[in-house]
């Protein structure tokens, strides 16, 4: 499914406007990109989290040149869903 799926869908169901609910669900994304990109979660109750994963920093090795390198450390997104969430999907799959 996409972006473009989501919106249809959504505007099928409510009756509203293609346009307005892309920008509302455009908006929504971007809302979640600040904040993880401030350091901060996203909690959305009954359908998951978006948390900041801090990732150390570590050497990596090129084995084709056969040389190392240090990666720093870094932010990661991801994704955690709510227990309600992996239910329903896990009960459609019976």
């Amino acid at each position: 499914m996409t972006k473009a799926d989501i919106v249809n869908e959504v505007s099928k169901k409510t009756g509203v406007e293609k346009v307005v609910v892309q920008k509302a669900l455009e908006s929504s994304m971007d809302a979640i990109k600040k904040a993880l990109k401030e350091g901060n979660n996203v909690y959305l109750r009954g359908f998951g989290s978006f948390v900041v994963k801090k990732r150390a920093e570590k050497t990596a090795r090129n084995i084709i040149k056969n040389t190392t390198m240090k990666i720093p450390a870094h932010n990661v997104p991801a994704f955690k869903p709510a227990k309600t969430f992996v239910s329903v999907v896990k009960n459609n799959n019976k």
